[in-house]
């Protein structure tokens, strides 16, 4: 499983690579997306540090705890099939049953 982001400029969910580094080299942003990086550095507004090391230990906390309940759903025993109460049966009546009231009363 990889590290989700959201990015704090637009909102959007993204995934940037696992390294946090791009294919040409440039570091990923644990804050902006690709598209809000880009437009940051075109107006030359840093990275703020201290929301990147909170996006990233949130990052990694959440990680943990989806593999931990993986983990946790991997050990639990499969739901048995079988109901949990006996299956309805017809109630046998306690007098004679209507076939025989019928035939005395011919």
């Amino acid at each position: 499983m990889r590290l989700l982001f959201e990015c704090l400029e637009c909102g959007t969910h993204y995934l940037p690579p696992e390294d946090l580094r791009y294919g040409d080299g440039s570091p990923a942003s644990p804050v902006w997306c690709s598209p809000c990086q880009e437009l940051m550095a075109r107006h030359k507004i840093a990275e703020p540090q201290p929301a990147a090391a909170i996006a990233l230990a949130a990052a990694r906390q959440a990680l943990q705890a989806a593999l931990a309940a993986q983990a946790a759903r991997a050990e639990t025993p499969a739901a048995n099939p079988r109901p949990t109460r006996p299956a309805r049966t017809r109630r046998s009546t306690a007098g004679p049953s209507r076939t025989r009231e019928r035939s005395r009363l011919h």
